[in-house]
């Protein structure tokens, strides 16, 4: 806790006003299409906590990419917008807020001020909806760890609850935990429509580079809808 303490006073130094950090960007980079727009879940304004754990899961993510998603028996819902994501296994219980394309083509991230938010692809399906469900947030930010910091520690056959403004929770079942270099990001694996209701989760992963302010690399979770029940 002490190393991990200095690390992030180090990054903080670093993002404080008059630093190195004091005009970092978030940036959220666009690809082919979903919808009009592929996210690649770029930069964050990460602090210098320790780096999250999907830095030691590289290898051993990236040799799984090539699974094929599984087909769910649960039907798809209605649209309905998400209001909270809960991730038991590694503590996650966080409000959503709706992520939009912006001016610049890249998607808007989640403000970096709630170190406790989840974000979602509003133009995309909603979570339980057929098709793909965008999840995204960020792994630290310079005041410390941030919602998706364990999410490379979530393991296949894990559970993701999102509750939804229409008081259905759907229940999804982890099929994967990948991490894909941001330099060889899959696109189309990732952000294609699907038959069924999935979900994907991403944050930033891998190390920190300290001379693009940025991590290296993408940590996915895909998971696809098990089942649904009224809150």
């Amino acid at each position: 806790m002490a190393q991990q303490s200095a690390q992030h006073s180090a990054r903080a130094a670093e993002n404080a006003p008059g630093g190195d950090g004091s005009s970092r960007v978030l940036g959220w980079a666009t690809g082919a299409a979903l919808l009009g727009a592929f996210l690649i879940y770029n930069s964050v304004d990460a602090s210098e906590a320790a780096p999250p754990p999907a830095a030691a899961v590289v290898a051993q993510a990236t040799a799984h990419a090539a699974a094929p998603p599984p087909v769910s028996a649960a039907p798809g819902l209605p649209a309905s917008r998400p209001t909270l994501l809960t991730i038991p296994d590694i503590g996650v219980s966080a409000p959503f807020t709706p992520l939009h394309i912006g001016t610049s083509g890249k998607l808007d991230p989640p403000p970096s001020d709630n170190n406790n938010l989840a974000g979602w692809y509003a133009e995309g399906p909603t979570p339980g909806e057929r098709g793909n469900s965008i999840v995204a947030g960020h792994v630290d930010t310079k005041t410390g760890p941030a919602v998706f910091f364990l999410l490379s520690m979530v393991k296949p056959g894990a559970t993701a609850e999102i509750t939804r403004a229409d008081g259905v929770i759907a229940k999804f079942k982890v099929d994967s935990v990948e991490t894909f270099s941001k330099n060889n990001f899959p696109d189309q694996r990732v952000y294609a429509d699907t038959p069924n209701a999935q979900l994907r989760i991403i944050t930033c992963g891998g190390a920190y580079d300290h001379s693009k302010k940025d991590y290296t690399d993408n940590v996915v979770v895909f998971a696809h809808l098990e089942s649904s029940r009224q809150g």
